[in-house]
């Protein structure tokens, strides 16, 4: 009823207006059967008596049949159109609240919930929770007629009236059972279509891996075993609703004989006329398929419960990153970073989203200063929290403790969307939008196509662009489908660099171009005249010769930092990293030199 009752507080106007259409639709119901009770006692009935009629007499008759069709009509058009407007309403409202707050919470809630789940919260949960809402005020006006029909057939007969009193509670009643053996099986059924949900999403996501590994037949059979599941659970949902669904079908019916073995009796006797007995069946005949309106909305009620508390549990979901109200001065200056004691754990979760583990923590104790317009390298092991270093940077995650500064200011307190107007990631492995080359660098930004191509110069990108014959406008397809790594890469530090970020972030970012493409890049980032401080996340030698300054990470803490020269000589564990780096890289170009393979 909470449901039901927000549906109505949340659109008022359009569902007040499709619950008038219904109780007219279920006021001229019963006006109908009055109607028709009166024409057959005063013109049916005389008509068989005397043998004749007269033209007036059936005109009158027959307009009254047409006025009370034609407003139970109108009342059909304004229930049906205006309660299914309310719904989808509620639909696209719901799933834009959903998703603004995905969009809202943190990713550490994100990393804690799959995205099948929430594929399903935003979309098939959403749909069962107000899909009762379409025929609710169908059901409200079966209310409506059925206490107009009681009262009417009190009026009429009393006799008669009781097998209604006996037989409408009776299906009420029923449905009320119908519902409870129903809930556990709606709610199973529920839980599984995200479970699917989320198996399709994966195997969607990993296409590659899969068939590069040859594990078709085993993505397949993962599937089929959930899709069997949620069969089943269906069928047991049919099961229940095919025992039911008789019983509620034939009692109306049940109800109409009784109303005419009774009524012809009385008749027969001189207690009651013909025509009160076709009004009273006429009722009968006329309620027996909108009793069941109030089935279907009690049936739909247990899965449209389960969909609610799926969604809310995402409406009602903590932890959003805290807001000031500041700002970041310096415009056209690269910023100043900042990192005081900064530490930051990943939280360990269970396949349901729900936290399991204690934390492990990724950074402890890190505290830098980076002065505007350097460039830093961060050198480390896998696993040391490079990354993560990054993620804090653009405040994809609040530490657990400590601050990051840009300019002095601490992120936590700058105003919502500040972050993002100064500061840019570009990650190892970028999204690419199913869009053209252009909004994919703009994301929807007004910017001159001069300042785009700039930004594809500096990203060593024009060259593949201008090759196609749409150029900015050319479709990249699904995540980039048409781009190669190494393009994709340029095309997202284009989209970074179009910004012109004062605190610019690379996290592997030139790790799929070559190394000719990649010094050019560095070097053309070095020369250009951008306002920003660069961090970037480095594993080749070149990457890390252009560095003002280099940051080596390990276990979670800064164990070095200065030149490169500097940290091979005073860190062993950089000396060891970077020596694995360049004999790697020295094995490699002696075997492209002889024309060989790499191993």
């Amino acid at each position: 009823m909470r449901i039901l009752g927000r549906a109505l507080r949340e659109e008022p106007l359009i569902l007040g207006i499709s619950i008038a259409g219904s109780a007219v639709y279920g006021l001229m119901t019963v006006v109908a059967a009055e109607v028709i009770g009166r024409v057959t006692d005063r013109a049916i009935v005389p008509a068989f008596a005397d043998g004749r009629t007269t033209a007036g007499t059936m005109g009158v008759a027959a307009l009254a049949i047409i006025a009370t069709a034609v407003l139970k009509a109108g009342g059909i058009v304004l229930r049906r159109f205006f309660a299914g407007l309310g719904q989808y309403r509620l639909n696209a409202t719901y799933r834009r609240r959903v998703t603004r707050q995905y969009l809202r919470l943190p990713l550490s809630w994100h990393h804690r919930h799959p995205a099948g789940k929430l594929l399903s919260n935003a979309n098939a949960d959403v749909e069962a929770t107000f899909w009762p809402i379409a025929p609710l005020p169908f059901a409200l006006g079966v209310v409506i007629m059925l206490i107009i029909a009681l009262v009417s057939m009190l009026l009429v007969d009393p006799v008669l009236a009781l097998v209604g009193f006996l037989v409408f509670p009776s299906i009420l009643a029923i449905n009320v059972v119908y519902q409870r053996r129903l809930s556990p099986l709606a709610t199973r059924a529920q839980a599984l279509r995200a479970d699917l949900s989320g198996v399709a999403h994966e195997s969607f996501e990993g296409a590659a891996v899969v068939k590069a590994m040859g594990r078709e037949s085993d993505e397949t059979e993962r599937f089929r075993r959930v899709a069997h599941q949620l069969r089943d659970a269906n069928i047991g949902v049919g099961r229940i609703r095919g025992a039911f669904d008789p019983v509620l079908e034939a009692l109306p019916n049940l109800g109409i004989l009784v109303v005419l073995l009774i009524g012809s009796t009385r008749i027969a006797d001189g207690s009651l006329e013909a025509g009160e007995l076709v009004q009273v069946a006429y009722l009968f005949t006329l309620t027996a398929f909108p009793i069941r309106a109030i089935g279907f909305v009690l049936g739909e009620l247990p899965r449209a419960v389960v969909g609610w508390r799926r969604v809310s549990a995402v409406l009602d979901a903590t932890g959003s990153l805290p807001h000031g109200g500041g700002r970041l001065g310096g415009g056209g200056m690269a910023a100043e970073l900042g990192l005081r004691d900064v530490e930051f754990a990943y939280e360990g979760t269970t396949p349901d989203g729900e936290n399991a583990s204690p934390p492990a923590k990724a950074l402890s104790g890190v505290t830098l200063d980076v002065r505007p317009g350097r460039t830093v390298a961060v050198v480390g092991p896998t696993g040391s929290g490079k990354s993560t270093l990054a993620s804090l940077l653009v405040r994809l995650v609040d530490p657990v403790s400590g601050r990051v500064l840009v300019d002095g200011t601490d992120l936590r307190d700058l105003r919502p969307g500040e972050v993002a107007e100064s500061v840019a990631l570009v990650f190892q492995q970028p999204f690419v939008f199913e869009d053209t080359i252009r909004d994919n660098i703009t994301l929807g930004r007004d910017v001159p196509d001069d300042d785009v191509w700039a930004a594809l110069e500096l990203a060593q990108g024009d060259g593949f662009v201008r090759e196609r014959d749409e150029g900015l406008q050319a479709q990249v397809g699904e995540r980039g489908s048409t781009l190669s790594g190494g393009q994709r890469q340029r095309l997202a530090l284009a989209r970074a660099l179009v910004r012109r970020p004062r605190l610019l972030v690379l996290d592997d970012a030139t790790s799929a171009v070559d190394p000719e493409v990649e010094r050019r890049i560095l070097a053309g980032l070095r020369d250009a005249s951008l306002p920003s401080t660069v961090v970037v996340v480095a594993y080749r030698r070149a990457t890390i010769a252009l560095a003002d300054e280099v940051v080596y990470v390990e276990g979670g803490q800064i164990r070095a930092r200065g030149t490169h020269e500097q940290l091979k000589a005073s860190s062993s564990g950089y000396e060891r990293l970077i020596t694995a780096y360049e004999r790697d890289a020295a094995e490699r170009a002696a075997i492209e030199a002889k024309g060989g393979d790499s191993p």
